[in-house]
């Protein structure tokens, strides 16, 4: 037990110290806020261009619908030739010009409408356009088989579905997208952690294995012990490292939204009131959605799944480490390593969002290398206990039997050297 603690503290300590891990640690959350504030930055800078689009109506009858915009401005080329349309959008560099030509009817018409442009348009422009002139079209349908305009106008409905359970709680439409963020956080963050700080792992074994130092440290530790130390000790280096990222995120993040964030535009006095009584329900029901989520359980599941999982896979990264000479060689045993974990993250946002009660959510929150990922995003949108119970003992079998494992290709594998190990190989140490 001395042994383990001193192999602990000492990869504790390597870790900490390493200058890599010092910059890293303090250099990410600042990489991780600057491409956000730059995102969002460009973002803007998208939405403030605005784009020139010339238009050619040889019917006369869109000019007064085509109305520019923050972001558009409509330029009425409609009195020249349709040539000398397209020479004047091209010698100014519009955005493009819009071709409506006169045709008989207007199914016709509907079919002949062309846009030019030297690059193909933004879909959203496209559709905007698309929108005017078919409501136009349609506006001219009904008046052409007599019908009201104003009727039918003051006749549509409008739909706002209210989601209630059978309490008479209500919810949010937002509901599944609050839980799919929660879930879908935990679960990324997790499988982020273990490759990063399982490959912290591996490649301390390599490092140690090429410098023939674990052949004196081997001497006096037992095999176990010194891969149970290696695995505590970068664990806690870690947890270290994203408790740090954390508390420096949250600060930047904060600095950042002050001082790039969009400010609020003043809008008249009835426009805020219309959007306050708009959204304001919806708000509060987001807000409480929120708050009845199982938010101890995930923190608590997010704790357990964690640790669950990150020895896990540290084990087999362990055990890879110790089989080969160099961090080229071990690529040829990554991909049984990271498919699991790929398989996870893709489960839990294409069928865990879509049916999060269903059998492939089900099945795959309960085998032990994707449960951590799966179960974490399955457990907002309300899991029954014994669930996640059956869960847990499962991916704690696991964790011992592969840890059993993972000793023995360690224990033949650290002393190695000179030959690339391949899986007959590995299963035959097993044996020894």
């Amino acid at each position: 037990m001395n042994n383990l603690k001193l192999i602990i503290k000492r990869e504790f300590i390597a870790r900490v110290r390493n200058r890599t891990f010092v910059v890293m640690t303090f250099l990410s959350p600042l990489i991780f806020v600057g491409m956000i504030s730059l995102i969002t930055w460009l973002a803007t800078l998208n939405n403030d261009e605005i784009r020139e689009i010339g238009f050619f109506d040889e019917t006369g009858s869109f000019i007064a619908d085509f109305k520019s915009s923050d972001q558009i401005n409509y330029i009425n080329y409609s009195d020249l030739t349709l040539n000398g349309a397209k020479d004047s959008v091209v010698l100014k560099k519009l955005y493009g010009l819009l071709y409506i030509p006169k045709k008989q009817s207007n199914a016709e018409l509907a079919r002949s409408i062309q846009f030019y442009a030297e690059e193909a348009p933004n879909i959203s422009i496209l559709n905007d356009i698309e929108k005017v002139i078919a409501g136009k079209l349609t506006n001219q349908n009904f008046e052409e088989k007599g019908l009201d305009l104003d009727v039918i106008e003051n006749s549509k409905a409008k739909v706002n579905i209210q989601i209630e359970n059978f309490s008479g709680e209500k919810t949010s439409k937002m509901s599944n997208y609050v839980k799919m963020i929660f879930g879908g956080a935990a679960g990324y963050f997790l499988m982020m952690f273990i490759i990063i700080y399982g490959n912290m792992v591996m490649r301390s074994v390599i490092e140690e294995k090429a410098n023939r130092i674990i052949e004196i440290i081997i001497s006096s530790v037992k095999p176990l012990q010194l891969m149970m130390g290696k695995i505590l000790g970068t664990s806690f280096a870690g947890i270290l490292q994203f408790v740090i990222w954390m508390l420096l995120g949250a600060v930047l993040l904060t600095v950042a939204t002050s001082i790039f964030g969009v400010e609020a535009q003043p809008v008249g006095m009835d426009a805020s009131l219309a959007m306050q009584e708009s959204n304001q329900e919806e708000i509060q029901l987001v807000l409480q959605d929120i708050l009845k989520l199982p938010l101890a359980t995930l923190v608590l599941s997010f704790l357990i799944y964690f640790i669950g999982g990150y020895f896990l896979y540290s084990s087999i990264y362990a055990a890879i480490g110790a089989a080969v000479d160099s961090e080229t060689d071990s690529q040829q045993f990554m991909l049984p390593v990271i498919l699991p974990l790929m398989l996870g993250i893709y489960v839990g946002f294409f069928s865990v969002i879509e049916n999060p009660h269903g059998t492939v959510s089900t099945v795959f929150s309960m085998i032990p290398l994707t449960s951590p990922i799966v179960m974490l995003m399955r457990i907002p949108f309300g899991v029954n206990w014994w669930e996640v119970l059956i869960s847990i003992i499962l991916l704690i079998g696991s964790i011992i039997f592969i840890t059993w494992l993972a000793g023995r290709i360690y224990r033949v594998g650290i002393l190695m050297y000179g030959k690339k190990p391949t899986y007959k190989e590995l299963f035959k140490w097993l044996k020894y």
